[in-house]
C-alpha cells in the first residue's frame, strides 16, 4: 500500500482496493476521496465495493470522480471543501494519485503560493510544472510549447498502441517514439472468456506494460486529458504538454457500467458477474460450477461493443459445463440482445443457432438491459421491438452475466479529432484522420465500421506503420485496410466457431476451408485459440512480427 504525503493533512495514492481499507485505517487516516470514475478501468473495483468496506472500518469516504486529465476549477473547489468537512488525515486516490495530487494543488492556488505547492508535489513524487503554468496562465494550459517533443506519440498501450510501437520500430528503428499510457498492467482481454470457462488462470493474461513496450519507445505513464492538433500537441494528467510530429491514437473503449441502474452496487455478489472485468471473470466460473439450477440470464448491450461474440461466448460455455455435468436439464437460459439478430455476420449464425437450441436457450431480441436489483436478483430490460411500443420487462435470475454498454473514453468523445458520434474520424483504408493527416487512429475507439476486435488490431498496426514511414517519407499512403476482424465464438468446451470478415460482412477466411471451415464447429480452431493465440498476442503481434498480418499494398490505381 502506497500512501504519498502531501501534507500533514492529505496523502494522496494510486487506486486502491478493498482489501487495502484495514491498512489504511492502521496507518491513521480517517477518510477517503476517491477521485476516480468507475469502469475506467478493466482492474478496477467500484467506489461502492470501496465505500463498503470503508464504512466497515468506521471511516468516512467520499467520491469526487474526475475524469481522467480533465480537471475543472470546480472539481478542486469540491476537493478542497471536502478536505475541510472530512476528518483528517485523509487518503485521496485515483489510478495514479496525479489526478488527486492535480486537484489538491489547484485547491490550494488562492491560500499558497506556487513553489510551496510545487515542493508539497514533488516530495510526494508528482510533477505538478503543468499545473503550476496553468495557475498562472489564468486557468487554461498553454501548447505553443511543451514538456517534451517527438516524432511519434502513441495514446493508449492496449493491443493496437504497442503492436503499432513495435511495427514502427521494425521498420524504422531511429524514430524518437513515445507511448502514453498510466497503467502499470496489460491485459490479454481475448482470454478472459476462457478465465470465465474455467480453462485459463486470470495471471495468464496479464502482464506488466514495462516488460511489453518495445526497446527505445519512450513509456509516459500518463493520462491524456486532451489533444490540440492545432499545436501539435497532447496534454497529459496534471497539465503537462507533449508535443508531436505524428500522432497516433489507440486508447480502446470506456465500459459505461453506470448506464445500468444499480448494476455497480451488485457487481461480483448476488450472482451477479461480467467476463469484461478482470477481476470478476473467476467469479464467472464461480457461478457456473455452483448453480445447480435456477435462471442464468447473458446480455448484450447495443452495438458497438469490443469483440461483440462475447456475450454469447460465456453463455456457450457455461451450457456446456451445464450439459457436461448433467445439470442442463435444471437450468434455464436467456440469451437478452438489444440487437435484433444471433451475430452480425449472417454466415454463422445457423452453426450458433444450432448450439442455442442445443443448450435450450431463449433468445430474446431488442431487450436492452437497463436496470439491476442484485439481491431481489431481478433485472429489468427496456425492449424495442420494431413497430411496436417501448415496454420495460422484469425477469428473475440465479447468476445473471452482463456485457456492459460501451462507448469512446471522454477525452475522446470531446476532442476535436471525434466525430459526431464521438469515435476518431478515420479514412476506413487507410486509417488516417479525415481533417489532421498528422494523425492515425486504429483499434476500438475509431469510427472505421469494422468489428473491434484484437485481431482487428493486430491486421490495423502494420497498416497504420507503413503508413506513417510513408508519409515520414514524402509519400502517400501505401496500405490499406479491409476491415478484418475475427471472433473464435466458443460454442463449446473443445470446439468454437471461427468467424473471421471484413467491411460488409464478407467473410475473409485465414485458412483453406478444408482446414478450417469457419462456418461450422472446429476442434482445430479450439486448439488455434487456446494454445496458439497467446503466444501469437504476446510474442509476434506485441513484438512486431506479423504472422499472417502483413499490410495489403494500395493498387495504384487507387
Amino acid at each position: 500500500m502506497q500512501f504519498n504525503k502531501v501534507t500533514d493533512a492529505l496523502s494522496v495514492s494510486p487506486q486502491i482496493s478493498a482489501g487495502d481499507v484495514a491498512a489504511i485505517r492502521e496507518a491513521g487516516y480517517r477518510a477517503i476521496i476517491c477521485n476516480r470514475p468507475d469502469g475506467e478501468g478493466a482492474d478496477q473495483p467500484t467506489f461502492d465495493e470501496i465505500e463498503a468496506a470503508t464504512k466497515a472500518a468506521g471511516l468516512e469516504a467520499r467520491y469526487l470522480p474526475v475524469t481522467s486529465g480533465i480537471v475543472q476549477d470546480g472539481d478542486a473547489d469540491a476537493f478542497g471543501q471536502a478536505l475541510m468537512e472530512l476528518p483528517g488525515p485523509v487518503l485521496a486516490y485515483c489510478r495514479t494519485g496525479t489526478r488527486s495530487a492535480t486537484l489538491w494543488s489547484l485547491s490550494q492556488a488562492k491560500t499558497r503560493l506556487v513553489p510551496e505547492i510545487l515542493a508539497a508535489t514533488k516530495a510526494a513524487g508528482y510533477d505538478m510544472a503543468g499545473v503550476a503554468r496553468r495557475i498562472v496562465n489564468g486557468g487554461k494550459t498553454p501548447t505553443d510549447t511543451g514538456d517534451a517533443k517527438f516524432d511519434v506519440v502513441i495514446v493508449g498501450g492496449g493491443a493496437g498502441g504497442i503492436a503499432v510501437a513495435a511495427s514502427l520500430m521494425a521498420r524504422k528503428p531511429g524514430l524518437e517514439i513515445a507511448l502514453i499510457d498510466p497503467a502499470e498492467i496489460h491485459y490479454y482481454q481475448p482470454g478472459w472468456t476462457m478465465v470465465g470457462g474455467g480453462i485459463f488462470e486470470p495471471a495468464e493474461t496479464a502482464k506488466t506494460m514495462g516488460s511489453l513496450i518495445p526497446r527505445g519507445v519512450h513509456w509516459i505513464k500518463s493520462a491524456v486529458a486532451a489533444f490540440e492538433p492545432k499545436d501539435n500537441a497532447v496534454i497529459l494528467d496534471g497539465c503537462r504538454v507533449v508535443k508531436y510530429d505524428r500522432l497516433v491514437i489507440c486508447p480502446g473503449l470506456k465500459l459505461d457500467w453506470a448506464r445500468v441502474e444499480g448494476l455497480e452496487e451488485t457487481l461480483g455478489r448476488n450472482g451477479v458477474t461480467s467476463n469484461y472485468r478482470y477481476d470478476l471473470a473467476p467469479y464467472t466460473w464461480e457461478l457456473v460450477q455452483e448453480l445447480k439450477e435456477g435462471r442464468a440470464l447473458f446480455t448484450q448491450p447495443p452495438m458497438p461493443i469490443k469483440c461483440a461474440g462475447a456475450p454469447q461466448k460465456a453463455l456457450y460455455l457455461s451450457a456446456d459445463h451445464w450439459h457436461r455435468t448433467g445439470r442442463l436439464r435444471d437450468i434455464e437460459i436467456g440469451f437478452c440482445n438489444a440487437g435484433g439478430v444471433l451475430f452480425g455476420v449472417k454466415d454463422y449464425v445457423p452453426a450458433l443457432q444450432s448450439y442455442m437450441d442445443k443448450y435450450g436457450a431463449r433468445l430474446d431480441f431488442f431487450h436492452n438491459l437497463v436496470a439491476v436489483d442484485g439481491p431481489a436478483k431481478q433485472a429489468t430490460f427496456e425492449v424495442a421491438k420494431p413497430d411496436s411500443a417501448p415496454e420495460r420487462v422484469t425477469m428473475e435470475f440465479d447468476m445473471l452475466h452482463v456485457c456492459p454498454p460501451q462507448c469512446a473514453p471522454d477525452f475522446i468523445r470531446v476532442s476535436p479529432l471525434a466525430d459526431a458520434a464521438g469515435w476518431i474520424d478515420v479514412d476506413q483504408a487507410t486509417l488516417r484522420h479525415k481533417t489532421h493527416d498528422n494523425i492515425w487512429s486504429l483499434g476500438d475507439v475509431m469510427n472505421a465500421p469494422n468489428a473491434k476486435t484484437a485481431a482487428a488490431a493486430r491486421i490495423q498496426a502494420p497498416v497504420v506503420a507503413e503508413n506513417i514511414v510513408a508519409d515520414i517519407r514524402g509519400r502517400e499512403p501505401v496500405a490499406q485496410y479491409d476491415g478484418y476482424g475475427s471472433c473464435p465464438l466458443t460454442v463449446e468446451r473443445g470446439k468454437i466457431v471461427l468467424a473471421e470478415f471484413g467491411y460488409g460482412g464478407v467473410m475473409k477466411p485465414s485458412f483453406p476451408k478444408f482446414i478450417i471451415d469457419g462456418t461450422k464447429p472446429s476442434r482445430l480452431a479450439w486448439l488455434l485459440k487456446e494454445k496458439m493465440l497467446p503466444p501469437i498476442y504476446w510474442k509476434a503481434m506485441l513484438r512486431g512480427r506479423e504472422w499472417l498480418a502483413r499490410p495489403e499494398k494500395i493498387s495504384a490505381g487507387g
